[in-house]
């Protein structure tokens, strides 16, 4: 996320690792919250808030269960993740079902998105685990020319804490995500530390990048978090915050065909594009490192249906 733009302190946090969450049989549907239960896992890739002393460690990834601003965690570069899931299975009803709160900047002139890839997943082998197949959220970019589909980035852990880090991807191009002044710390992130390189794979969202005198990221239209759409602005003007909203039924299989999913346990939002946020690529021009990478934000999820009903509706 960019320093220049955004006011928020943002959470880079690594390593959290996977954990049981069976739904308690005596739970009623009255006693279900709308937020967040649980963070499976945390797995961000190389970026300028990656373990931010003042934000990142792994309890703060906690801050996102049972509310919304609580806390906010950046997913750093393109395929960096979180997965997290609610206390209940979200249904597949008519409209949106589940919402996704970021912090794309969307004011004083200002329009900076960093779009979230959302998947989704049911417990179909019923252990309470993230352990079953992932559908992608089919957003207004998914059948884009530009879009990439099994898309390949590896990252190389850097010599030295003042290096760049090295990205390859599967498309013959390569580049590095820059280190800035004003975040000084390690971005290669804690949980890969023992590793020389890690590989992230999934779809790759064209970039929307744009130089006007003004730098910019553009959102997409819906499906994707941290997006500052039409949908979003709309949201923060009548809710006073806004969100992106996700329909399941948008959610797709490898093959490109419908999922079909009647509910949803589990939900993963990996960054969605690969870019420094620089119209400069020369990485010895100090102006290619003014904003850093972009980075998914999230700052919560609620299951739409109970958010409505425990709060307010929802104006359309």
């Amino acid at each position: 996320m960019k320093f220049l733009l955004k006011s928020l302190a943002l959470t880079a946090i690594c390593g959290l690792g996977f954990n049981s969450c069976k739904k308690d049989q005596q739970e009623t549907p009255e006693n279900f919250s709308p937020f967040i239960s649980q963070v499976f896992a945390y797995v961000p890739a190389p970026g300028q808030f990656v373990n931010d002393p003042s934000s990142g460690t792994a309890e703060k990834a906690k801050d996102l269960i049972g509310g919304v601003d609580n806390g906010l965690v950046s997913l750093g570069a393109y395929g960096g993740y979180i997965i997290f899931g609610f206390d209940h299975s979200i249904k597949n009803e008519s409209g949106p079902d589940l919402g996704i709160f970021g912090n794309p900047v969307t004011i004083n002139g200002a329009e900076w998105s960093e779009p979230g890839i959302v998947m989704v997943m049911e417990d179909t082998n019923k252990n309470g685990l993230p352990d079953d197949t992932w559908y992608e959220i089919a957003g207004s970019g998914h059948a884009a020319t530009g879009t990439i589909k099994k898309y390949e980035i590896t990252y190389y852990k850097p010599d030295k804490l003042q290096d760049d880090i090295k990205w390859t991807d599967n498309q013959g191009k390569s580049g590095f995500i820059l280190r800035n002044a004003f975040h000084t710390q390690a971005y290669y992130p804690v949980w890969a530390n023992e590793k020389a390189s890690f590989t992230f794979n999934g779809t790759l969202l064209e970039n929307t990048f744009k130089d006007g005198g003004v730098l910019s990221n553009k959102p997409f239209d819906f499906g994707y978090s941290d997006s500052g759409s039409a949908e979003y602005l709309r949201l923060q003007e009548t809710r006073g915050r806004g969100y992106n909203a996700f329909d399941i039924d948008w959610a797709m299989t490898e093959q490109g065909e419908q999922a079909n999913l009647k509910k949803i346990d589990f939900v993963k939002v990996y960054t969605g594009q690969n870019h420094n946020g620089s119209p400069v690529t020369d990485a010895a021009n100090s102006t290619a490192r003014v904003t850093g990478e972009v980075s998914t934000e999230v700052a919560g999820a609620v299951d739409i249906r109970l958010y409505n009903k425990f709060f307010s509706p929802i104006p359309q």
